[in-house]
């Protein structure tokens, strides 16, 4: 079986032709991320974590700076060709949740960055169980936009009408998968954290790496956009801005294998 075929078609078509608007648009993740990932995740030198579904590698380097060995596994070629490009010193396969290209029991962690959410399956989570030694960890971690600002939850509004099937975290579906046989419960943590640049990036280019949004036709692409623009310039916080500040929200669970 190809890897891309076991993944979901918004994804499949979406993100090879948006992996530019995804290095760009996308935010970076809170530093507090940092001590998460030695305290929770257990990661440090002598240690190997598994990026699963790691994209362009927006949240690779945070791995790697922990000491530990970093391989990441994602299916689309062209969001790996970006992170080989852009980080040193990871091992990137190509494979899928369902079907990690790693032997039984050889990884000390699986992290998984703005990415369980496109495959929430026991399936997964077995495939995720076997690869971890007895004791590892599973990370999950996600950004949200922080829809309690007022133009967010309008931004929100917009972009969501065009979601279609595609998965998102903001539903919550993700969590059906757990509890699950073998892990033990999650724990969840919480950090703010704001995206700092020009609007063209951190709010057009945002929504245009979604990927349900970078497969719709011309014509609706074209829609969203100037739904999206009407929006910055109606909003007395972003009219006229040259740099702003977008809110997020990360959120950190972590489980253990039995």
């Amino acid at each position: 079986m190809k890897p891309d075929s076991n993944i979901h078609h918004a994804a499949a078509d979406g993100y090879p032709v948006t992996a530019d608007n995804y290095v760009r648009g996308r935010p970076d993740y809170a530093p507090e991320l940092v001590a998460w990932l030695r305290d929770f995740i257990g990661l440090g030198p002598g240690k190997t974590v598994i990026d699963l579904g790691a994209g362009t590698g927006k949240f690779t380097p945070r791995l790697v700076a922990t000491g530990a060995r970093v391989v990441a596994v994602e299916p689309v070629a062209e969001m790996r060709a970006k992170l080989v490009a852009a980080v040193a010193n990871v091992v990137a396969l190509e494979g899928t949740a369902e079907a990690i290209p790693l032997p039984d029991a050889s990884v000390d962690a699986v992290v998984c960055a703005q990415s369980f959410h496109w495959f929430a399956t026991r399936a997964a989570l077995a495939e995720i169980h076997r690869v971890l030694k007895p004791g590892g960890k599973l990370g999950l971690v996600w950004n949200m936009r922080d829809a309690r600002v007022g133009w967010v939850a309008k931004l929100d509004e917009i972009v969501n009408r065009y979601e279609g099937d595609t998965p998102r975290y903001y539903t919550g579906k993700w969590r059906s998968a757990f509890p699950f046989e073998g892990f033990d419960p999650l724990h969840e943590e919480h950090f703010a954290i704001g995206h700092t640049g020009s609007p063209e990036d951190v709010i057009v280019r945002r929504v245009r790496s979604s990927s349900f949004i970078a497969v719709l036709s011309d014509a609706d692409k074209a829609r969203v956009e100037e739904q999206v623009r009407a929006l910055i310039d109606s909003e007395p916080e972003l009219r006229g801005r040259t740099e702003l500040t977008v809110p997020y929200e990360t959120a950190a669970f972590s489980t253990t294998k039995r």
